[in-house]
């Protein structure tokens, strides 16, 4: 069993930051991806970061220069640091790990992150 627990949103001003931590407990085994997703209200979920082995990274367009994903494997723990927030970065923020050979996903509880003056 695996759980995923995020902290870190709240509200900010256009130009600030925040910083999302995901921690991972349970049975983990082996992870072979971990990543940030968001979605907006009334619109799809998407994919924000994504790092995987060697600790290759991608981002999606919208916050290349802005975000970064990093992780601690000794905590098992993903972050997301976010500058230079602007309004349309509003949206509920979920963390992902896909684990294993069968390469089952998992997902945390979303933490809402609203940019607005």
């Amino acid at each position: 069993q695996v759980q995923l627990v995020e902290s870190g949103g709240g509200l900010v001003q256009p130009g600030g930051s925040l910083r999302l931590s995901c921690a991972a407990s349970g049975s983990i085994g082996r992870i072979n991806t971990m990543a940030w997703y968001r979605q907006p209200p009334g619109k799809q979920r998407e994919l924000v970061a994504r790092i995987i082995s060697g600790d290759s990274t991608n981002y999606a367009d919208s916050v290349k220069g802005r975000f970064t994903i990093s992780r601690d494997n000794a905590k098992i723990t993903v972050y997301l640091q976010m500058n230079s927030l602007r309004p349309e970065d509003t949206a509920v923020y979920y963390c992902n790990i896909n684990i294993g050979g069968l390469r089952r996903d998992y997902w945390g509880q979303g933490t809402q992150v609203t940019v607005s003056s």
